[in-house]
Order: C-alpha cells, then sequence, then structure tokens
C-alpha cells in the first residue's frame, strides 16, 4: 500500500511564488504526475502526494487582515509538512509589529513548536569562484548550523519600548533558555553528528551572558551522560571567535549548535562562503518529524516579477522534506544530484555567476532541475 502525504504550501511575498513554482515543478516530476494537486508513485519509492496552497505574510494580510490567516493554519495543521517561499516587503514596514507579514513566519514555527533548524552551507565544486574568500579556503566546504528556533531573546518576556525614571526611552528584550529546551536541541546537534564528521561546536558568550553560561552547562551534560555521544567530539566556542573562525577557516566545522540570535547571525554569514545566499536551504523541525521548509533568503521585492531569482535554494529546502519529514531519503538524494548535474552543466543564475558569463532566469533553472531528474 502505497505512504500518502499532504504537504501545504506557502509561496508568501515576493520571489516567493516564482522560487515556490519551481519547487513544486520538481516535486511532481519526482511523484510520477499530477492528480488533484501533485500525486503519483516514485520510482524509488510507492508514496502519493497532494498539496494544498494558503497565503501567508503580506499575501495573507493583504487578503485577510493577519500574516497567518486561520484558515493558513488549517491548512499547515492537516499536513505532513510546509513548503514556505518568502515573506516581507517595503510596503508593510509601517505597519504594528503584529500585522507584519514576518510574524506570520514566527508564529509558524511557535505554534508548531519547530525548534530544531537545521541550516546546511555547502560548497559546490563548480560555485566555490562565487565565493567572496579564497577558493582554497571554502573548497569542499560542508557543514551544518543547528540554531534553536522557538525561544531566546526573540521570544522573551518582558519586552519593549519605554520611558524610564530617567525620561528617556528605553528599549528592552529578554534572552530566556531553560534547561529542557537546551537539552532537545543538543540532543537533535549530536543525533546529526552521527551521520557526518561526528563533531560538534557549541557557541555561546558564556563569558558575558548568564543565559548562555546554561546553554554551555547543559550541552556539556547531555554529551556526558549519554554513552550513545561518546565517539563525538565536543568543543565550545564564543560567539564572537566563532564569527571570526568562519571566515578564517570554516572548514574546521562539522555541525554548530547554538541558539536563535546567534544561529541568525551565523547561519547568515556561512552562506555567504558558499557564493550566494540563493543557494542555502533550510528545515525547521518538530520533535515529532513535522516541519517547515524555506530557503534561507529573503523575498528580494526588488527582482520579484522580473524572472531572474534563483530557485534552487527553494528546491533544495524540498529535498530536506522529503528527508526529515517524509523520510524519503532516496528522492532526497535524487533532488541534491539533479541540482549539482545542473551546476556541473555550468548553468547559473545572475546570483552564483561569474562575471560576464551567460546566465539563465528562474523558470530555465526549474527546467533544467527537471531535465536531471
Amino acid at each position: 500500500m502505497s505512504k500518502q502525504f499532504r504537504i501545504a504550501v506557502l509561496p508568501g511575498d515576493g520571489i516567493g511564488p516564482e522560487i515556490t513554482e519551481q519547487a513544486l515543478r520538481v516535486l511532481e516530476k519526482v511523484s510520477g504526475g499530477v492528480s488533484g494537486g501533485v500525486s503519483g508513485g516514485a520510482s524509488e519509492s510507492c508514496f502519493s502526494v497532494t498539496t494544498q496552497s494558503a497565503l501567508v505574510g503580506g499575501a495573507g494580510y493583504d487578503a485577510a487582515g493577519d500574516p497567518l490567516p486561520e484558515a493558513t493554519l488549517k491548512v499547515c495543521e492537516a499536513a505532513n509538512a510546509i513548503l514556505f517561499g518568502s515573506v516581507g516587503g517595503p510596503q508593510y514596514d509601517k505597519l504594528p509589529r503584529p500585522m507584519r507579514p514576518e510574524q506570520g513566519l514566527l508564529r509558524l514555527r511557535k505554534h508548531f513548536d519547530l525548534f530544531a533548524n537545521f541550516r546546511p552551507a555547502i560548497v559546490y565544486p563548480e560555485l566555490a569562484h562565487s565565493s567572496s574568500l579564497k577558493p582554497e579556503i571554502v573548497a569542499g566546504l560542508d557543514i551544518l548550523i543547528l540554531r534553536e528556533l522557538t525561544s531566546d531573546i526573540y521570544f522573551g518576556q518582558p519586552r519593549g519600548i519605554h520611558v524610564n525614571v530617567a525620561g528617556d526611552r528605553e528599549g528592552f528584550d529578554t534572552m530566556r533558555y531553560t534547561e529542557p529546551e537546551i537539552r532537545r536541541i543538543a540532543h537533535s546537534a549530536f543525533q546529526a553528528a552521527h551521520k557526518r564528521q561526528r563533531k560538534v561546536c557549541s557557541v555561546d558568550k558564556a563569558n558575558v551572558l548568564e543565559t548562555t553560561q546554561l546553554w554551555r552547562d547543559v550541552v556539556t551534560q547531555v554529551h556526558a551522560e549519554n554513552a550513545d555521544y561518546a565517539d563525538i567530539e565536543l568543543s565550545h566556542m564564543y560567539v564572537d571567535n566563532a564569527a571570526m573562525q568562519l571566515v578564517r577557516n570554516p572548514r574546521q566545522f562539522d555541525v554548530i549548535v547554538t541558539g536563535n540570535m546567534f544561529g541568525d547571525i551565523l547561519s547568515d554569514e556561512a552562506s555567504m562562503l558558499t557564493g550566494s545566499i540563493g543557494m542555502l536551504p533550510s528545515a525547521s523541525i518538530n520533535a515529532k518529524g513535522f516541519g517547515l521548509y524555506e530557503p534561507i533568503h529573503g523575498s528580494a521585492p526588488d527582482i520579484a516579477g522580473k524572472g531572474v531569482a534563483n530557485p534552487l535554494a527553494t528546491i533544495l529546502s524540498l529535498a530536506m522534506l522529503f528527508r526529515y519529514s517524509l523520510n524519503e531519503e532516496t528522492v532526497a538524494k535524487r533532488i541534491e544530484r539533479a541540482v549539482a548535474a545542473v551546476l556541473a552543466a555550468g548553468l547559473r543564475t545572475a546570483d552564483i555567476a561569474e562575471a560576464g558569463k551567460k546566465t539563465i532566469g528562474t523558470v530555465a533553472m526549474g527546467d533544467a532541475v527537471v531535465a536531471a531528474l
């Protein structure tokens, strides 16, 4: 009997609909056909997939006055995973904060407890020249940044802006972590390292922040008390040093595990090691394996509608969806091999092309990946 999967598709704003469309073409190809959404049986496995699209971000606000409409949440709750495009645009910047497009994404993360954010940074051989660093420094780079996603200063209370006793306006946010929150992301890091090079670097600021002293203590304890992790090398690094080491000697890292704010910054830094933020996928997963899969780049309103956006990060996010939420590793590898083949053939969107070289657009890149499948 074939397995049946449901995927919620949230294209969002800006280039989101364009890049998501190309990922859906790949989904159609690996699933063997279309019938009432995307369905069929891939040659590697017997399964069917149906998709349902819904509004989020600015598109959700424009249609329903909410960046995460109730109808969208119901679509996601009925799915096995979420394929997400991007949210945001300058026209929404003056909205009250709860109504801004980004709040839709934050609320999805919190609602589904998507605490583990996997952000791989891989340098394909053909793109080593695109990195801002020398090719010999980044060649062969393959690191995984695991960012805790549902706590830290982004969600801590109290927060706000008020007038203090001196009569000055004062902004304040609260950095908080509980031991269980740290424990579960530490377990995720060690388990991921088992499938890689068995090295975990935990990044904190324990010399200054009490919250991250607890982080260091708990990560150390989780490592020490679990015999299954005895073969994993654990190291600790302050976040400022980690930022420096990522550009000095990035290949020293295998798995980096860190908190929400530090992970946000370090993963974007790591993206530029690969040559383009347009190449990096991500997965945000809860304890049950339900996940939201999205490229780490933004909505890029300056190029929206021009047909030049790079869809590869979204297509690679689809591969992660098959790997982590649908447990279809063979299909995930098939998609990743197709992307690698397209790059090896010399096809490039503008963001990853060498100066003066020919480029192709969003649809043409999607065509190439589908053909390579």
